[in-house]
């Protein structure tokens, strides 16, 4: 048998593409993984830990663009869109606002409500038979609110929207924000608790993902950075990398942010951008919240391991833009001393950033090409990767399999792009 051959080749070593290895590796389906780094290392790593079906509502809606417009004003605001000319970027945008209407974030919401609580109910069985260490807890998430303004406004909104959706959120008032959470610093007026959340460490988790894609049978070639797609008779016939050429019967672009550029090699214009975050990992401060918390009135995620202790989120379209920008840590760390009585661990262990993979709509992409026939696309989470991680993975192994599928695959359906 040819060693590089598989039945299928998955492109991409995130989350997105561990769990859809891992899930047709338990379908009976032989698997090698391409990643350009090594698993995990992209936006995987660094993100806040959160499952959170809460988070069905999209970006866009009525008056998102104006809000987007004045943040390139302020490099510090949750939401940054840098001022550069980018005509791909422009490309996107112009999509993205077309969307900012009742009807369209009613669609998405329920398009996103679907997989993520499709993939929270997975998740609880998947990191107990699988054996994965990852410290996950189901504990819920927690959104403050020190303005009256913003909490009413949420209140009309997210939460409504949850509500319709059959996700739970639980209205709370100051005083019993204060009893759930001694760590805040007075001052809170009221919160939204969203009990079905959970969280878990999510370096830890692709770790153990990958681990045990490699246990059952599965192939990883890491530092296997893809040159070029071979085609024949609108097929990939073959996949040539850094480490070799590979065939699969099937393939599937699980490349995160990357997609885009991937895609252009076979033709296919994605419409995706990169929503950079950033955040920032401590050990343990003594005074540490209970609950995984969202700080909404700068959109500062924190969340708090048995290892450690991460302030995250932001989202910043500067394209391609590699590294570091203090401006957006520091509003991290300045977040967090306006809410938390310990708003940073003794030792800090890492500052990050990552790509996060935007869709136009905001709903992924997930399903068979209508381009190429043997060509599978998974991609284009946003902020939810980890949330959506197993459903997808469950999605995709049963499209190549013929199994029964869980949910409608239609909204996240490539061909709605002409994909």
């Amino acid at each position: 048998m040819d060693a590089s051959r598989s039945d299928v080749l998955v492109l991409g070593g995130g989350v997105i593409g561990l769990a859809c290895a891992l899930y047709l590796l338990k379908a009976g389906v032989s698997v090698r993984l391409l990643e350009q780094g090594t698993p995990g290392s992209g936006s995987s790593h660094g993100n806040c830990g959160t499952i959170t079906p809460s988070h069905a509502a999209p970006l866009a809606m009525p008056g998102m663009i104006s809000v987007a417009m004045r943040s390139m004003l302020r490099a510090d605001a949750p939401l940054y869109l840098n001022p550069r000319v980018d005509l791909d970027r422009a490309r996107w945008m112009l999509g993205f606002a077309r969307r900012c209407n009742w009807r369209d974030f009613h669609h998405a919401a329920a398009a996103r409500s679907a997989i993520l609580q499709r993939s929270r109910r997975l998740m609880g069985s998947l990191i107990e038979q699988e054996g994965l260490h990852c410290e996950f807890v189901e504990r819920g998430e927690l959104y403050v609110y020190r303005t009256r303004k913003l909490l009413h406004a949420d209140e009309r909104h997210h939460a409504a929207v949850l509500d319709k959706l059959g996700v739970e959120v639980r209205r709370l008032h100051g005083d019993q924000i204060a009893g759930m959470e001694p760590a805040l610093k007075p001052g809170i007026v009221g919160g939204l608790y969203h009990p079905d959340d959970a969280q878990l460490r999510p370096d830890r988790y692709v770790a153990e993902l990958a681990r045990r894609v490699r246990e059952l049978g599965g192939v990883i070639e890491s530092g296997a950075r893809i040159d070029q797609f071979g085609t024949q008779e609108g097929r990939i016939s073959h996949v040539r990398t850094t480490r070799g050429v590979f065939y699969g019967d099937r393939v599937i672009m699980a490349l995160g942010a990357w997609s885009p550029l991937m895609g252009r090699e076979l033709g296919l214009r994605l419409p995706m951008q990169p929503g950079k975050g950033y955040s920032l990992t401590y050990s343990r401060p003594a005074r540490v919240p209970r609950h995984a918390l969202v700080l909404r009135e700068a959109a500062v995620c924190v969340t708090t391991w048995g290892s450690g202790f991460r302030l995250g989120s932001t989202m910043e379209f500067s394209g391609y833009d590699e590294g570091l920008n203090q401006i957006r840590l520091n509003a991290l760390r300045r977040a967090a001393a306006e809410s938390l009585h310990e708003p940073v661990g003794p030792d800090l262990q890492e500052e990050w950033w990552g790509w996060r993979p935007m869709s136009m709509d905001e709903i992924p992409i997930i399903g068979p090409s209508t381009r190429w026939s043997n060509l599978s696309l998974a991609t284009a989470h946003g902020m939810l990767g980890i949330s959506m991680s197993a459903a997808t993975g469950e999605l995709v192994a049963a499209q190549l399999t013929g199994a029964t599928h869980e949910i409608d695959p239609m909204p996240y359906a490539p061909a709605r792009f002409g994909l």
